[in-house]
């Protein structure tokens, strides 16, 4: 899921650099004066603060405050958050939830999930497919279902699960995983898992992907092509047509991530196919997650019934998970409800994401490939500049997450905003107002 946040690919990036590093160092120290010959385990290979992840960590909060940066992380929310907050006894306008919609916090909701929790308690307690079933689960499958025009649904309790376990089970050794280089972390987790030879490609390159599987597509049985619907780093999209003519042409599976895009691309907020009006069924695997829109949590994969049954019944991260809570289940349905009766929603979200993109670029501010839709980064440099510009608009009361290196390249650090549908063109303003001024008081860094 998105793929979401960048901590993740952080700590990947962390975690590849330690496993270089400790391959280069000997396990064991000698053994000193042991009578048994037994060499002694190394006491850094003993200690969590020794260990390279928590000591790269430190370093870097080091460095910070040597800089005078302050940790924008961790940012404590004491209510709902939507296109405003409240952090730190004080309220905020709002750039760093995925509440595109507006559907978490609403009062019909929250009625939903409260009269849900009060019939079915606060737990189910088991796994579903051995005495944790609720309807709801299925109400909830069958709305995703007919929501994408497929066979079934399954909703799993994380979206990143949803991504490992799907990938990890399908695919395996002799097999093919072909994923944009920008992929969540969960998918990358979830090929790993699966054994099967993983191949990324250059970020929307369809020629580049068609050239791979040219090239090795002989070579592996089943193959797997994993994209996003919108890529949450950017603010873009995939050509869905090329890549669905590529997929048929190389008889491979066509896998796409819609955290991002469900409830935002698309007339109805129905995503990229919609966007690009499509059949359902020129995507192999529907995954998204229930989060974002969808005001709940976990994530879904929507496709045919031979694909949903093998996954509910085999999925490990379905099958050995106790099921969704039904309050958690609840507002996700009542928020498929109300996308279909308030399709002005969707409108709004769409000409107040493109209103601020218009205006940013109207004063000269790096957009990157952002086509407007709900996610609009600002490329500002440094990663000590984007911390920097983060904590002067947190002054300011706006809260803006900064994308620092190695998430991104460090020249290419950024502010990253997520548009609400509750937006208004005034908050819009006086924040890219108050970016502008930090900006010129911040030489580039």
């Amino acid at each position: 899921m998105s793929q979401e946040d960048p901590r993740h690919d952080l700590k990947r990036q962390l975690i590849d650099g330690a496993r270089k590093r400790k391959r280069s160092r000997p396990i064991n120290e000698p053994s000193g004066g042991s009578t048994t010959g037994q060499a002694r385990v190394s006491e850094r290979l003993m200690r969590f603060d020794m260990h390279p992840g928590y000591q790269q960590l430190t370093l870097m909060r080091d460095a910070a405050k040597r800089l005078g940066l302050v940790d924008p992380f961790f940012r404590c929310h004491q209510g709902n958050a939507g296109a405003t907050s409240r952090i730190d006894d004080r309220d905020v306008i709002n750039f760093a939830s995925y509440n595109y919609l507006g559907f978490s916090g609403d009062p019909r909701v929250n009625q939903a999930a409260i009269d849900a929790v009060q019939h079915y308690g606060s737990s189910v307690s088991a796994s579903r497919i051995v005495s944790g079933e609720r309807p709801i689960h299925g109400e909830l499958e069958r709305a995703m279902a007919a929501t994408y025009q497929v066979d079934d649904a399954v909703v799993f309790v994380s979206g990143h699960a949803t991504n490992v376990s799907t990938l990890g089970y399908l695919l395996g050794p002799g097999d093919l995983i072909l994923h944009d280089e920008y992929i969540h972390n969960s998918a990358l987790v979830g090929a790993q898992l699966s054994g099967a030879r993983r191949m990324g490609f250059a970020h929307n390159d369809a020629d580049a992907l068609d050239d791979l599987l040219h090239r090795h597509r002989a070579q592996f049985e089943r193959v797997v092509i994993v994209i996003e619907g919108l890529y949450s780093m950017d603010g873009d999209l995939p050509d869905l047509p090329r890549f669905v003519e590529i997929k048929q042409r190389h008889q491979a599976w066509l896998m796409i991530d819609e955290a991002h895009s469900f409830g935002v691309l698309g007339e109805h907020g129905l995503g990229l196919r919609e966007h690009f009006n499509m059949p359902s069924e020129a995507v192999d695997i529907w995954m998204g997650t229930m989060s974002k829109t969808l005001a709940g949590c976990g994530g879904y994969i929507a496709g045919c019934q031979a694909l949903v049954d093998t996954l509910r019944h085999l999925a490990p991260g379905f099958l050995y998970s106790v099921g969704m809570p039904a309050q958690v289940a609840a507002p996700s349905l009542k928020a498929l409800d109300l996308m279909r009766e308030e399709p002005q929603r969707v409108q709004h979200l769409r000409d107040i994401s493109r209103y601020f993109l218009e205006r940013a670029r109207a004063l000269g501010l790096d957009t990157g490939d952002s086509i407007g839709a709900a996610v609009v980064p600002v490329i500002v440099g440094s990663s000590a500049r984007a911390a920097g510009l983060s904590h002067a608009l947190f002054e300011r009361g706006i809260n803006v997450q900064p994308i620092l290196h190695p998430a991104v390249p460090e020249k290419s650090a950024r502010l990253r905003f997520f548009l609400s549908c509750e937006h208004t063109r005034e908050q819009v303003d006086a924040t890219l107002g108050a970016l502008q001024q930090a900006m010129d008081s911040r030489p580039h860094a």
